[in-house]
């Protein structure tokens, strides 16, 4: 790649990654609306949430459209293929943490008809550590910081564990009370969603340590022991 040629394909990598960033903030914005909609029962929030979320699709075309013309025109190898490969699934991974704010928002609006009934601290905890880690997880692929990646990876049971504690509590609120249902039935939707958002983060996390170091770590594979060869 001549001098010119390689400028420009830098350009487009640094414009990649501040469009990647612009899309997480987004993201996180939405999510935390989201989330405050829900405990705070503002239909008003949630319905903002919902009209913004074309917003973060758009990046995602675009970001879609740059990878795409950088691939044919440059045909990048070894790391700055495996950059832009990895920018492609953490757009589409953002973009479905999009639609999860919209599905938590739908959800606030719903509540509204409901009295509230707990668990708001594991519900704030949720939303709290999901952000955390969207957050951290693009910091991590910027930096190129795989060690941060797998520091990501390994909250991901806090949040299933909370996720489980919310399963608990409402299923005790609905059979104490059935006039619960509605409510709790919402809360369990909402605390599913912000489950998946720690679960794509993770995706995003294990991307920055395949990105880094060429080596996947998905469904436990850095855990598993390798077979003996005799």
């Amino acid at each position: 790649m001549t001098a010119a040629p390689h400028r420009h394909f830098d350009d487009e990598l640094t414009r990649l990654k501040d469009r990647l960033l612009q899309m997480s903030a987004a993201a996180q914005e939405a999510l935390d609306r989201a989330v405050g909609a829900v405990l705070h029962r503002d239909a008003e929030v949630a319905e903002r949430v919902i009209a913004q979320d074309p917003d973060i699709d758009a990046l995602e075309v675009e970001i879609e459209e740059t990878v795409t013309n950088l691939l044919a025109l440059h045909q990048p190898m070894a790391r700055d293929l495996r950059l832009l490969l990895a920018a492609l699934k953490i757009s589409n991974d953002l973009e479905r943490v999009g639609d999860h704010a919209v599905n938590i928002s739908i959800s606030a609006k719903r509540l509204t008809d409901y009295r509230m009934i707990a668990p708001e601290p594991e519900l704030i905890e949720m939303g709290r550590l999901a952000r955390d880690m969207l957050a951290h997880s693009i910091d991590a692929f910027v930096r190129r910081d795989a060690d941060a990646g797998r520091a990501v990876c390994r909250q991901d049971d806090q949040v299933d564990a909370l996720h489980r504690s919310m399963f608990r509590i409402l299923i005790t609120h609905m059979a104490e009370d059935p006039h619960t249902i509605g409510a709790a039935m919402e809360l369990f939707l909402v605390s599913r969603n912000l489950e998946r958002v720690a679960d794509l983060a993770t995706n995003v996390a294990e991307d920055v340590v395949f990105l880094v170091e060429g080596k996947s770590i998905k469904h436990g594979a850095e855990m598993r022991t390798p077979p003996k060869v005799d």
